[in-house]
């Protein structure tokens, strides 16, 4: 909840210190957020667009695939990569808050930031688990959170601002970087038409945060999926592809596979430290 992790944010307009009362977020200045009803604050400003944010659908069809438990191997190794007692886990690009409630659930003293641009999203995270709070912020932007106050910094198929990324990790913190493999949703790929993962990936990782991050250890994760057709509209429909291609045509494909699918998921978790 917002009560529990309200001391490490900041104004995103002045950097004060945050306060929550009744229904709103506010500083010493008088700037002030006011929280929804689902339990989450958005700390957006400006007039600028943020980043591309999750679609209503797209995140019940995420909600839907992993509810059903088809990442859970992956979600066990995210939680298994959190080392933190009593700490702060933080998730940038948190989505509905699945892998950061999974690890949560593992750390009993621990307390849950979920972070993502999509407000759709986070009415979910809000809920997500009693030790998260969750805010709307755009991972492109300065993150209202305050320098050194995160023991865990997770990023899951999310976008990563390496600057950012270090300035608000504790100095001895740990930073949880997931990514999809070029073999991640074979056959589907070719047979759907789906975007690819681009060849160049773990290089532009490495860019975005080699010069503030070290790489301490990478592992590959990989698990078959028996996916009928409904899990397999779920699992295009919450990805990259759902923004690219004709929700009606991609049905009439989805329509042409077999009842079932066998399906290749695969990731790469790195580990990072902070260059110190």
């Amino acid at each position: 909840m917002l009560a529990d992790v309200v001391h490490l944010l900041v104004c995103p307009v002045c950097g004060g210190d945050l306060a929550l009362d009744e229904r709103a977020v506010r500083c010493d200045t008088g700037h002030t957020f006011d929280v929804a009803r689902q339990g989450y604050v958005s700390l957006l400003t400006g007039s600028r667009a943020p980043g591309t944010a999750d679609s209503a659908d797209m995140v019940a069809a995420r909600g839907a695939f992993l509810g059903a438990g088809h990442f859970a191997p992956l979600a066990e190794a995210v939680a298994g990569a959190c080392r933190t007692d009593s700490g702060v886990v933080v998730d940038a690009g948190a989505g509905t808050g699945h892998y950061l409630a999974r690890a949560l659930d593992r750390l009993p003293g621990a307390v849950g930031v979920a972070l993502d641009v999509s407000k759709h999203a986070l009415r979910r995270a809000a809920r997500a688990h009693p030790r998260l709070g969750a805010v709307v912020a755009d991972v492109w932007r300065p993150l209202p959170l305050r320098s050194g106050s995160a023991e865990v910094l997770l990023n899951v198929f999310a976008p990563r601002n390496g600057p950012e990324f270090a300035r608000v990790l504790a100095p001895d913190g740990t930073l949880v970087v997931v990514t999809p493999t070029s073999r991640h949703l074979e056959p589907l790929v070719e047979r759907l038409g789906l975007l690819s993962v681009d060849q160049d990936k773990e290089r532009r990782v490495a860019d975005s945060l080699g010069d503030r991050f070290v790489e301490a250890g990478r592992s590959l994760h990989e698990f078959g999926m028996t996916l009928g057709r409904d899990a397999v509209e779920a699992v295009v429909g919450m990805g990259p592809s759902a923004w690219h291609t004709d929700s009606h045509a991609m049905r009439a494909r989805i329509a042409d596979l077999p009842e079932s699918s066998e399906v290749t998921a695969s990731f790469y978790m790195s580990i990072f430290h902070r260059r110190l």
